[in-house]
């Protein structure tokens, strides 16, 4: 066990290791109307030594009556007691209880609570205006106490067979199929489930509704489904056609068949995360699993195809094999999303799903460039410490090393270290160092020295690159926006796989000191991060950069110029480079043709816009006209009939360039238009140019267009499209129509798990964000009362673009007097990506007037 996993071990928060669990018989009544569920739990328990008192988990429930049964078949009565500040059930038995297999039988209820978490209800309103009842579950990280006595911990794995007691018209689903149903004779009926493989309680999963199934898919012997509210029955089958694809994509990488016998994928209203990858009976948002693939953008679709692809990726990667402990989360999180971008790339190989990665890995760089980052894994001391860990740096950050260490290796030898692994491991419980270990089997590679410098510290290198003659030279050191030569952090090393191409001709070093040197001849042309999967970024002497700059077209591939473009950004930020030199940069990329490299683009752009002084916006809007018209100039508003869906993107992108960051009069008007031949006639509009439309007109909106947004974000039947227009809904210019959006998001007109992403989009709008801070710190209880708990942090996201020197330290004190326990370091680094917004603001928004003339 890693150093880690044995300081959680020995953690106060633990549970005591004389009494574990084997097998759960579940017995759960929910009441819908009421809002409550009644429930028996028999719990078939190994006495590992003799002891007094039995210790689980409990939560928010109430204790109606505890007994045991020896394994004699004695019946013996405990005393029990709810700890609910460690959220502990505690039983004290009146004689010793001897090592062997007793059963646990404990009577309870609670509440279907409205927090998104443990049992809870979600509600929808029907297409004859009637409003239902859902009762659903969620359990990560640790709230399957808050549905039923359990023990807790990842490594408490047991089997569970569930049954739900529900009206006789009511369908239920849990994790294993459904093998009884017995009527009761007072209209009811009791839903027994198979019994599952042995399980983490995180992954238990019940959900009771009025709800309707499709036909269920034979993928090679397994049953697959997907569960969604009446009506919404015609925006299934992408989900079902890329679960099959997955479901076989998987079994094949893996070499393990899946792991149960049937799989829901379940469309849940009200969900706070993306989705949940409960063992056989996935949950979903709905807007991450019902789709009309004809009538979304390119990314609405690849979003659902990302989404289940990364959840049954977890079939067998967080499932069969599940952490120790939650230090070990970012592996099961970073791995799935390893797999998901594979099984998507696979799935659909046009989209080219490692290249578009690129954007999304920036967001992960962006955070790990704070004194502020943390490592990828850290010591947890209790389940509450882990929810800091479901951030980019886990997904984005975990994702991105993995990619790196597989191209290092080669997909094959990766493969086979996977294989390894999940043979060795099926069914029980690893922590980190358990898969590098099998990798470096697989492999002979010195893969856990590799893997700890990226894994156990913070932060990334950034890899100098010069040249002598045929000697090319690597240095690191670490890169930060605001560094600080006195912190020993800045000293890091790391052991970084570097992919170097010299005409072409592709090798690879590991750089694992502070300097090493590589002999490439007489190449013309010397990439280095070739490829661009490193988790690095690359300074190349002025010589070396002017070559590559000059020749990014030829030369480069799309993701090394979209990764040439970040990191002279970065440099931006860090105030190595001024921005003007990234402006000079930028306009190399005039005749680019890549739609990653331009999304990468008009990043920079935006966070310029917002911070050039009132005088000089104008001829920015210049600048951004005369770069990025001519290119769409090129693919005009119509797409061509052959046209590939990645030039339909880009124009979307183009569009809301110009429109937004150029404010660009001839593009708004043509949005205009777009947009009210799209409320006419949805399919006569491409979904990209329609989306990009749609936030055009919302940034020069009128009160009219607010209204008609507002009343098709209610009343679309796509659930894209109803958050497409939500979220415009804060991009809006007026103030007074930012304050009722801001009003809604604390009513029942906007869902709670949507609500905070759209405060955070009234706090990034440039016009109506002092206000809409001022709503949150009038409205803050509320907020934190109203929303899941793991949104707060989300929603507060939005601070990093109040970038005045006041607005940031009203914003510092705020927070400091108002902490957020479930994300401290969260909050940390809003709180430093806003000093550095700060700095660029104050250092680049006078320079930049002398510069756009």
């Amino acid at each position: 066990m890693n150093e880690t996993g044995t300081a959680a071990l020995h953690s106060d928060s633990r549970l005591p290791r004389t009494v574990l669990p084997h097998r759960y018989e579940l017995h759960l009544e929910p009441d819908l109307g009421a809002s409550t569920f009644r429930g028996h739990a028999a719990v078939s328990v190994e006495v590992t030594q003799p002891t007094h008192e039995v210790v689980l988990n409990a939560a928010e429930l109430v204790i109606e009556e505890v007994h045991l049964v020896a394994p004699d078949g004695g019946r013996l009565e405990v005393a029990h007691a709810l700890d609910e500040a460690r959220e502990r059930l505690v039983l004290t038995t009146p004689t010793t209880l001897d090592p062997g297999r007793w059963t646990l039988h404990v009577e309870f209820r609670g509440e279907l609570n409205d927090k998104l978490k443990g049992f809870y209800r979600s509600v929808f309103t029907d297409q004859q205006g009637v409003e239902h009842v859902i009762a659903t579950t969620q359990m990560e990280p640790a709230d399957a106490r808050r549905a039923f006595p359990c023990w807790d911990e990842p490594d408490m794995k047991a089997t569970f067979a569930v049954t739900l007691v529900v009206p006789e018209d009511m369908p239920a689903y849990s994790n294993g199929p459904e093998i009884a149903s017995t009527p009761l004779g007072d209209g009811r009926k009791a839903v027994a489930f198979a019994e599952t493989i042995a399980m983490s309680t995180y992954l238990v999963a019940f959900v009771v509704g009025p709800l309707e199934a499709t036909e269920p898919v034979d993928v090679d012997g397994v049953e697959l489904r997907v569960i969604h509210v009446p009506g919404k029955g015609h925006l299934t089958p992408y989900a079902l056609e890329v679960g099959a694809f997955c479901l076989r994509w998987f079994t094949e990488y893996y070499g393990i068949a899946y792991p149960e016998t049937k799989c829901d994928l379940i469309a849940i209203p009200d969900f706070a995360a993306g989705a949940m990858e409960n063992l056989g009976a996935i949950t979903f948002r709905e807007t991450a699993l019902l789709v009309d693939p004809d009538g979304v953008t390119r990314l609405e679709l690849e979003r659902v195809a990302d989404v289940v692809a990364h959840e049954l990726a977890h079939m067998w990667f967080g499932d069969l094999v599940t952490m120790r402990w939650w230090n070990g989360l970012w592996l099961n999180e970073a791995f799935a999303t390893f797999m998901e971008l594979a099984a998507v790339d696979a799935f659909r190989p046009a989209w080219q799903r490692w290249v578009s990665f690129t954007n999304e890995r920036a967001a992960a760089f962006a955070v790990d460039s704070l004194a502020g980052t943390r490592p990828i894994e850290f010591p947890v001391a209790s389940p509450e410490d882990a929810e800091g860990m479901f951030d980019v740096l886990t997904y984005q950050k975990g994702g991105s090393v993995l990619r790196m260490l597989e191209q290092y290796l080669g997909t094959d030898r990766f493969r086979a270290g996977i294989r390894l692994y999940l043979t060795k491991h099926a069914h029980g419980n690893a922590e980190t160092t358990d898969l590098w270990d099998a990798i470096e089997e697989a492999t002979g590679e010195p893969v856990r020295a590799i893997m700890d410098s990226w894994i156990f510290q913070g932060g990334y290198p950034l890899v100098g690159v010069e040249r002598d003659g045929p000697h090319l030279t690597l240095t690191q050191q670490r890169f930060r926006f605001l560094p600080d030569p006195t912190d020993p952090a800045d000293q890091a090393e790391w052991s970084v796989p570097v992919m170097i191409e010299a005409d072409g001709v592709a090798s690879r070093v590991l750089l694992a000191g502070p300097q090493t040197t590589v002999d490439v001849g007489d190449a013309q042309v010397v990439v280095v991060n070739a490829g661009g999967h490193g988790f690095y970024r690359t300074r190349y002497a002025p010589a070396l950069l002017a070559s590559l700059a000059s020749n990014a077209q030829r030369v480069l591939t799309p993701v090394e110029r979209a990764i040439l473009l970040d990191d002279t950004w970065s440099a931006v930020l860090a105030d190595d480079v001024p921005a003007a030199d990234f402006l000079e940069l930028a306009r190399g990329f005039a005749d680019e043709t890549d739609r990653t490299v331009w999304a990468t683009l008009a990043s920079p752009l935006g966070a310029i816009e917002r911070i050039v002084e009132t005088g000089t916006r104008s001829r920015f809007h210049v600048f951004v006209r005369e770069l990025v018209g001519p290119a769409l100039q090129r693919l005009t508003w119509e797409p061509a009939p052959d046209e590939d869906e990645l030039t339909r993107q880009l124009r979307g992108t183009l569009i809301a360039t110009l429109g937004i960051t150029g404010d660009d009069s001839g593009v708004q008007r043509h949005a205009r238009v777009a947009h009210d031949a799209y409320l006419a006639d949805p399919a006569g509009v491409d979904p990209n140019v329609a989306a990009a439309a749609l936030g055009v007109v919302a940034s020069v909106g009128t009160e009219a267009d607010y209204e008609i947004f507002l009343d098709r974000y209610r009343t679309s039947p796509s659930p894209q499209e109803s958050l497409r227009y939500l979220h415009a809904l804060g991009g809006f210019p007026q103030i007074d129509l930012g304050e009722r959006t801001l009003a809604m998001c604390l009513t029942s007109d906007v869902r709670s798990q949507n609500a905070p992403f759209l405060v955070m989009a009234l706090l990034a709008n440039r016009e109506v964000g002092p206000t809409a801070w001022s709503f949150v710190k009038e409205h803050w209880e509320e907020m934190c009362e109203r929303y899941p708990d793991n949104a707060i942090p989300r929603m507060l996201g939005g601070v990093v673009a109040l970038s005045t020197e006041e607005s940031a330290a009203d914003v510092a004190a705020f927070l400091n007097s108002h902490p957020v326990p479930q994300a401290t370091k969260t909050i940390e680094q809003h709180l430093e990506r806003l000093r550095v917004n700060v700095a660029f603001r104050m250092r680049e928004g006078r320079r930049l007037a002398s510069v756009l003339t």
